[in-house]
């Protein structure tokens, strides 16, 4: 499997508005967080959704974020707190 980011690496989740399926959540769009592992390749679901093939396939990784960074403010739990959403790769950058 050929992947742009490994574990421990920090990247940035794209923050583009997007209209239709998707599987990013909009509210890590933008964020920063850690690359915890990668779970392996699969078929693109932004194209199956709309009768596409879903090729090529897309690595996924699981990014972990830190809680007080995705919520900021309205965040009151501890420090230590984190946050793992299985993101594909075509929706995350290094981050700088």
């Amino acid at each position: 499997m050929n992947t742009k980011f490994s574990p421990g690496q920090v990247v940035r989740v794209r923050p583009d508005a997007h209209d239709g399926h998707h599987r990013t959540p909009w509210f890590i769009k933008g964020k920063m967080g850690r690359i915890h592992s990668v779970a392996g390749e699969f078929f693109n679901p932004e194209s199956r959704a709309y009768g596409g093939d879903g090729l090529p396939k897309q690595p996924l990784y699981a990014v972990e974020f830190e809680q007080r960074d995705v919520w900021a403010t309205e965040y009151r739990g501890p420090d230590s707190d984190t946050l793992v959403v299985d993101i594909y790769e075509h929706w995350l950058v290094k981050a700088n």
